[in-house]
């Protein structure tokens, strides 16, 4: 046996056992469907080439994906779609945008996805025509489907934060909660307030089809903390630096099989491959957390002190071991903390070790943001505001994404234990300061662009 064999053995073997031990996994392909050509004055008709043209361009994503986990022995979790904002459609026809979400629910069931993102408005500089109309109907759009995710983006570095956005932004995630109290508050859980939202993102509830994008795209997005968890156990004597590298080389090995199963689907599929997503995105299944890796490094658990450096070490190391494997990366790409979906957050937030202060300095560095939170139920419209504009200023000043998906438990206390189900997890309630942002909220307008927006 030559030495090229003997690599290409272990190679072979060293994947299968990340797969079969380690939660390997490719978290999702989500194909991007542009719906501008679907635009109609009439909004039946918009709504009937809408699913028409979902149906059409995506009929084969599930079983195309089903077909290469069979024939690569990759498991592929989701598999998505994410559309045109569905504003910009509202924008054109008028009438009652609730509409646009039972096509989508429609089209979502007869193609059989996993979920369809794309319900969503881009305000982040003001409202057009059809955006404050959807706004308003995200709370019901959410209740009356179960395939269908939200997300609104209300600020960015080189707009400011709009900040009667984010006033609508906290009423509408409360009423979400009310609507759908009856089954744990779900519908939150499907909606995604952003600064700095990427138009190429592959993963929910903040995928959207941005319009700048190709009128049909395949993007992958990749998971696999378990792997690099048990890569830095192995080398419990590794300074810092050398943990870095460790997982910039384990980060690579996962993002090329994303990059293999985009390269896959999307010739199969006959549409272009746009990006891989190089995120390390945790699920509640034991060994697949972000918060373990951060304790494997040599925290006692996750939220104590260090815990912002660690994460800030994982993230870039992720990225930079990801960015050489794929020929293009986008999305969010990094490390996910999403608290209900990582059984290490899970486990910290029940402790108290992890408040939502902490998990907000974590934000600073890491994917995303406040993800998969359940707060109290009782917890004020304004006071959900408040953490949402907390988390935009974060991104806005960094230059980076950043989010909110909070879940009010309505009827629930500190302490209580709101389930979800699937990738969506379950999660304890978490303490929320109570000291009230009303007035500051409640002033509207807008908090201009940091003084570095003018890069140009």
């Amino acid at each position: 046996m030559c030495i090229r064999d003997r690599i290409n053995t272990s190679d072979i073997l060293e994947t299968i056992h990340m797969i079969q031990d380690e939660c390997l996994d490719i978290r999702t392909i989500t194909m991007g469907i542009s719906l501008l050509d679907c635009a109609d004055t009439d909004i039946d008709k918009a709504c009937g080439k809408i699913y028409d043209k979902i149906c059409k361009k995506a009929e084969k994503l599930v079983s195309t994906g089903e077909d290469i986990e069979k024939h690569y022995g990759i498991p592929i979790i989701h598999k998505r779609v994410s559309v045109t904002p569905i504003a910009i459609m509202a924008g054109v026809s008028g009438g009652d945008p609730i509409k646009y979400a039972l096509a989508l629910e429609k089209a979502a069931q007869s193609i059989g996805v996993n979920f369809i993102g794309g319900y969503s408005a881009l305000v982040q500089k003001g409202f057009s025509a059809g955006d404050l109309e959807l706004i308003h109907s995200i709370p019901q759009a959410l209740a009356q489907t179960e395939h269908i995710c939200s997300s609104v983006n209300i600020g960015s570095t080189k707009a400011g934060i709009n900040m009667d956005a984010v006033r609508l932004m906290g009423q509408k995630v409360k009423e979400a909660a009310e609507l759908t109290k009856d089954q744990n508050c779900i519908a939150p859980g499907k909606l995604v307030v952003f600064c700095n939202a990427p138009e190429d993102n592959p993963f929910m509830a903040g995928a959207f089809h941005g319009v700048s994008e190709p009128d049909c795209v395949i993007n992958v997005g990749v998971s696999g903390p378990g792997v690099v968890r048990a890569a830095v156990s192995k080398h419990p004597e590794y300074s810092i630096n050398e943990i870095a590298e460790l997982i910039k080389k384990t980060a690579f090995k996962v993002t090329r099989m994303g990059q293999l199963v985009g390269t896959e689907a999307s010739k199969r599929l006959g549409v272009p491959f746009g990006i891989v997503d190089l995120s390390l995105a945790p699920t509640p299944a034991v060994g697949d957390s972000v918060a373990h890796i951060l304790e494997e490094i040599g925290l006692e658990q996750c939220g104590a002190p260090g815990t912002t450096a660690c994460l800030a070490m994982l993230n870039d190391a992720v990225k930079k071991g990801g960015v050489m494997a794929s020929s293009s990366v986008g999305g969010l790409s990094g490390a996910f903390i999403p608290v209900s979906e990582d059984r290490g957050m899970i486990d910290a937030a029940r402790s108290g070790a992890l408040s939502i202060e902490k998990l907000e300095a974590m934000t600073a560095v890491c994917s995303v943001g406040l993800d998969m939170i359940v707060i109290p139920g009782d917890t004020t419209p304004e006071a959900i505001s408040g953490i949402i504009a907390d988390e935009a200023a974060i991104g806005m000043v960094n230059g980076k994404t950043t989010a909110v998906r909070v879940i009010p438990a309505i009827g629930r206390n500190i302490g209580d234990e709101l389930e979800f189900g699937g990738l969506l997890g379950s999660g304890p309630v978490m303490k929320v300061n109570t000291k009230s942002p009303a007035k500051f909220i409640n002033r509207g307008g807008k908090i201009p662009a940091p003084l570095h927006s003018l890069k140009n």
